[in-house]
């Protein structure tokens, strides 16, 4: 059991000194050399030539990058072994936000008990509360229920107000928002999305939706998914956050993107985010993977791979089987050609969209014995996942800031660093100190190697770790120092809600 107040840690964070790194802090919007003294776990100091005493250790990172580490609002990982691939990008905290935890309590309490290398939190499951409400026990795993018809129905009145009921506790017992798969359950009454959001905006709770069809893809929608975000933002005054537009909007990002951008200008709030894969990852009894629904993704059955084996499904006979025989089975599925240079180009134009947010949508790591952790590092041979677990934030700066140059690093730091803290400012105070690096600020950073920061995980190689990811702090204790992992650094603290706080 590791101590994730810090205390097992904290005689061996004491002070250092980063000494002439280029410091980008977007929370001022300063880019510059300067240094930064980190002590208790706050940055204590940060300017030109800063003097210590004699005691104090300095770390050279002239020729570095230095600024406040990522934020992800979207990783599944949940796990030791995932966090650490997450660190190697650069990440400092990983949010289950999209999904959310089927029991805040118990999974606050076991990530706790297990330890973490990065700080976590979770939001209350919409999913979980309606499988609940609708066949009388909570689930177990979300993954292994996605396929379940169940609960994907149009609630009774009764049935919703049981699962609006639980919602309602979870917020309380501390879920960082709501989260919502609504893509999973596609059918529904949009009344129901309506009830959540006017929950989320009395609790002051931001909402994070898997939206569900476009209307391009199924013309038979009960609303369009983006269109829904933005009518629920403004009818209910609700924090809508648009989780990854690239995948749920395929070769319509740009309409998508302009639903987004009038409901924005209207007033309304409404965030989003990208990664910068062509490919997804889910489970193989989701909706939107029968065979019969598969063209108005612009995808076949051999658009899809599954992970545990590596199978690339044949036909719609075999997804049908599969499907029927493990609808939990985690698959990716590839819908863009990320060799054709327009299919890239939608991917950039949702990582440039204004105020567009990364994340990862990362992916726990499985082997073949069925774990979905390791302690051991390197990870065991064979790991699979989605290779966003490993190489999401790595791949955006080479694609953004290396070479297309779209992105300063400052704003590269705003789009991985302080935009996604914001979104949780008004349910979380701990999170305020997080996301820039003003005096008094958290003391999680990330410094990065400038000319090699690259991804390397690759589809068949997932677990691949990125490379230029020098040194990583968390709440002052190095997770990474000289590249190198820190197998007994366990500083990861837990990011709870304090509503309206």
């Amino acid at each position: 059991m590791h101590d994730n107040n810090g205390a097992t840690t904290q005689s061996r964070t004491g002070e250092v000194l980063l000494r002439g790194g280029t410091v980008c802090d977007p929370g001022s919007g300063f880019s510059g050399t300067a240094d930064v003294l980190v002590r208790d776990g706050k940055v204590a100091a940060l300017g030109a030539d800063l003097a210590v005493a004699a005691d104090i250790p300095v770390l050279d990172v002239s020729a570095m990058i230095v600024g406040p580490g990522f934020i992800d609002l979207h990783s599944h990982v949940n796990s030791v072994a995932g966090q650490r691939l997450q660190a190697f990008d650069g990440v400092t905290t990983a949010l289950e936000l999209e999904a959310g935890a089927p029991d805040i309590e118990q999974t606050y309490r076991a990530a706790a008990q297990d330890g973490r290398p990065l700080n976590y939190g979770y939001s209350a499951s919409w999913a979980a509360v309606r499988y609940a409400a609708h066949l009388g026990t909570p689930p177990h795993d979300l993954l292994g229920v996605l396929g379940a018809p169940e609960w994907q129905r149009s609630s009774s009145d009764l049935e919703r107000r049981t699962w609006l009921d639980l919602l309602e506790k979870e917020l309380a017992a501390g879920g960082l928002g709501v989260g919502i798969l609504l893509g999973y359950a596609p059918r529904t009454d949009p009344a129901e999305f309506l009830a959540v959001a006017r929950l989320a905006a009395q609790a002051g709770a931001p909402t994070f939706t898997h939206v569900r069809e476009l209307v391009e893809s199924d013309p038979t929608t009960p609303i369009d998914g983006s269109t829904e975000i933005a009518v629920a933002a403004a009818e209910t005054g609700a924090a809508m956050h648009h989780c990854h537009v690239n995948s749920t909007s395929r070769r319509h990002i740009d309409r998508v993107l302009s639903t987004l951008d009038t409901a924005r200008a209207s007033g309304s709030k409404v965030t989003v985010e990208a990664y910068p894969y062509a490919a997804g990852s889910t489970a193989i009894g989701a909706f939107f993977l029968a065979p019969e629904r598969l063209s108005r993704w612009g995808v076949g059955p051999s658009d899809i791979v599954l992970v545990d084996t590596g199978e690339r499904i044949a036909d719609a006979a075999r997804l049908a089987a599969v499907r029927e025989a493990d609808p939990g089975a985690p698959c990716i599925i590839h819908y863009l050609d990320e060799t054709s240079a327009a299919d890239i180009a939608l991917l950039r134009n949702s990582l440039a969209f204004e105020d567009s947010i990364v994340a990862s949508d990362a992916m726990f790591v499985t082997w073949a014995d069925g774990s979905r952790e390791s302690l051991h590092w390197p990870l065991p041979p064979n790991g699979r996942t989605h290779p966003r677990t490993s190489g999401t934030y790595a791949k955006s700066l080479r694609l953004m800031v290396r070479e297309s140059g779209a992105w300063t690093w400052l704003e590269a730091f705003r789009r991985c660093s302080y935009l996604p803290a914001r979104v949780l400012d008004t349910i979380c105070p701990t999170i305020r100190p997080k996301g820039h690096l003003g005096i008094g600020a958290d003391a999680d950073i990330v410094v990065i190697d400038p000319a090699t920061v690259t991804d390397r995980a690759t589809y068949a190689d997932p677990t691949r770790t990125s490379q230029g990811i020098r040194h990583l702090m968390v709440n002052g204790t190095f997770v990474i120092r000289d590249n190198t992992l820190r197998t007994d650094a366990f500083p990861g603290r837990p990011l709870r809600a304090s509503p309206l706080a």
